[in-house]
């Protein structure tokens, strides 16, 4: 099988399911304990929190294991509208992911809030422009804006927004689920206050995440209980998880060199009418976003599944639905379009030696979908 939906989650490094083992059979104890096992344990967690925070650009007290990039979001959400309860207006992106949309969307509907959701270009972008006119002094408790979108790929630009949501003494928060290990990251240079990412975009295991919040911004937990996490997020740890997490973030401080700008250039080639959503501005070394005229992305998957080519007609989370993507839709492509259109998002385990079955597949896969629908090329 050629895994091209490395987007959606990636296969675990068996690195990783190594260095887990032992916490999943012998090494079982509660961190929470107070017993010689307990302390094994105890500094597995520390050891990992210091892998990711390497990672990361940032120290080891900034971050707060989670159960994934949901709930890192919803937390860093949660706590700016504690921290300030007067401010009733949040500003973030239309192509944000679901986790932090649907909370926003909770909040404007049960909690009174307003949202701004600032429109993109065609290419997916937004300007830091747009931020710097939508916030509201005094008013504003947050920006979120996710750094790499999860479907096309295109960068925010979230350090130049961060700076300027600091200087209006506005919080600013990332959604960094898909940046993490595959764009170089250095948070001590940054005005982010919040960052999320998750362990199974990164070769990791699922069901385990983090939140990055800067040593210097006040947070208010969202799960109580206990004093895990320094009193910042009660339960006790996921010590597998969080070992998992620690050693997929110290292989992908070794990223290597993309496959993508081969495939597009030679799928390009072969099939010269496709378009690139989002292809002439910054995007993700490792993500295309293909539309091919005269396909229907549903038929081209099960073409290509029977090439043992696994893509995507979207996120993961959109998958089983009649509508087409809210990211597609934001960026100007009517319903026809974005249903012809394919993710593929290569990971650390593809391989050159595939391209040629793979470009092949494609071009078979678009010739027999377009004789089937009675299309031709543009």
């Amino acid at each position: 099988m050629i895994y091209l939906d490395n987007n959606a989650t990636t296969p675990m490094d068996p690195a990783v399911f190594a260095a887990m083992r032992p916490y999943l059979e012998t090494q079982f104890a509660n961190p929470s304990s107070s017993s010689a096992a307990a302390r094994t344990a105890q500094r597995a967690i520390a050891h990992a929190r210091t892998q990711v925070a390497t990672l990361l650009g940032c120290e080891p007290r900034e971050i707060i294991f989670t159960s994934g990039g949901t709930e890192a979001n919803n937390t860093a959400i949660f706590s700016a509208t504690e921290l300030f309860p007067d401010r009733k207006h949040i500003i973030t992106g239309a192509t944000e992911h679901d986790a932090v949309r649907h909370y926003l969307d909770w909040l404007e509907t049960k909690h009174g809030y307003e949202i701004t959701r600032l429109p993109v270009s065609a290419c997916g972008e937004i300007s830091p422009s747009q931020v710097a006119a939508a916030i509201r002094p005094q008013q504003t408790a947050l920006v979120t804006l996710m750094w790499a979108n999860n479907e096309t790929g295109v960068l925010h630009p979230v350090e130049e927004v961060a700076d300027l949501a600091a200087s209006h003494s506005v919080l600013f928060h990332t959604d960094a689920v898909q940046a993490v290990g595959k764009l170089p990251l250095n948070l001590r240079r940054t005005k982010i206050h919040t960052l999320a990412l998750s362990g199974h975009k990164i070769h990791g295991p699922k069901g385990i995440g983090a939140l990055y919040v800067n040593h210097r911004t006040a947070f208010q937990p969202w799960v109580l209980g206990g004093g895990q996490e320094n009193f910042r997020r009660a339960g006790t740890e996921n010590v597998a998880g969080i070992v998992g997490l620690g050693a997929a973030a110290a292989l992908a401080m070794a990223t290597p060199s993309s496959l993508r700008d081969e495939f597009e250039r030679e799928l390009n080639a072969a099939i010269p009418d496709l378009i690139i959503n989002g292809g002439n501005v910054p995007r993700l070394p490792n993500t295309s976003n293909i539309l091919i005229p005269g396909t229907q992305a549903e038929g081209m998957m099960i073409l290509l599944e029977k090439q043992n080519i696994s893509v995507s007609a979207g996120s993961a989370c959109h998958a089983g639905a009649l509508h087409p993507s809210h990211v597609l839709e934001a960026m100007g492509l009517d319903a026809a379009a974005a249903r012809a259109c394919l993710r593929i998002s290569f990971g650390r385990m593809n391989q050159v030696i595939d391209m040629p079955h793979l470009i092949e597949s494609f071009v078979q896969a678009t010739q027999k979908m377009r004789a089937l629908l009675g299309t031709t090329p543009m």
